[in-house]
């Protein structure tokens, strides 16, 4: 698959998705940056970019909003390209919840990110996916799922969701040669963890056939592999990038 068309990245001012961002602009994609109130870090992933010699633009908009995704995809359409590549990278935050205390709210906050935002994002890049011969979608999924880790129930039960949501589309968007993959980080430390020691990570760590955290650089790479035509045969698959922590 040419680079023809944009990739649009949501969540995307910092942690995974800049990288993310940064690393598809180096494959020759031009980058649509989603954020939806980090302007300035937006901005920030824009400039590296373009200092790299890439291409990209910032994009404002709630992508768990209909209305705001129908119009942040018109604006990257018109800025950029038509969506070739969507990387559903957008979350919220993941509170920590016992069973009993869990609320059909907080079950619903989590769907909202990672099952009611791809679906919107979809029903608005397909059409130019159709129209540019293919595409990919590619969900940023978790190892969480296969970990049951308790107290993140809704979380754990939303990234289900998403899993078999992928899988499905994987299926019925097949002949239009769109492809629809979920790349599963481990415990990737970014800025919204904040400052870690070795003694934080040093149980997870002792986990890991491959002895070391992974690195955001880990995952970007191998979304770019997903985005790119190398991944051309490959479609409702997991990809678990945890240096084995989960091995299906």
């Amino acid at each position: 698959m040419k680079n023809e068309g944009s990739a649009l990245v949501s969540g995307a001012s910092r942690g995974l998705g800049a990288h993310i961002c940064r690393r598809l602009a180096a494959d020759g994609w031009p980058v649509a940056v989603n954020y939806r109130s980090d302007a300035d870090g937006a901005a920030k992933v824009v400039a590296d970019i373009e200092a790299a010699g890439g291409t990209a633009a910032a994009f404002q908009a709630d992508v768990t909003d209909e209305h705001e995704v129908r119009r942040l995809v018109a604006e990257v359409v018109q800025t950029l390209a038509p969506v070739r590549v969507v990387v559903a990278n957008a979350t919220g935050p993941q509170p920590a919840s016992r069973a009993e205390d869990t609320t059909w709210q907080q079950h619903l906050d989590q769907l909202t990110f990672f099952v009611k935002s791809p679906t919107l994002l979809l029903h608005e890049t397909l059409p130019h996916m159709r129209r540019l011969g293919g595409g990919r979608f590619i969900h940023i999924g978790s190892e969480m799922v296969g970990r049951a880790l308790p107290g993140f129930s809704a979380y754990n039960a939303a990234k289900g969701a998403q899993l078999v949501l992928a899988r499905t589309w994987a299926r019925e968007l097949g002949p239009d040669n769109v492809t629809v993959n979920v790349v599963a980080p481990g415990w990737i430390p970014v800025e919204r963890h904040g400052d870690l020691t070795e003694d934080d990570t040093r149980d997870y760590v002792a986990g890991l056939p491959l002895g070391r955290l992974g690195t955001p650089q880990d995952i970007a790479d191998v979304v770019a592999f997903v985005a790119s035509d190398a991944s051309r045969f490959i479609t409702g698959e997991r990809i678990h990038v945890n240096g084995g922590y989960t091995i299906d």
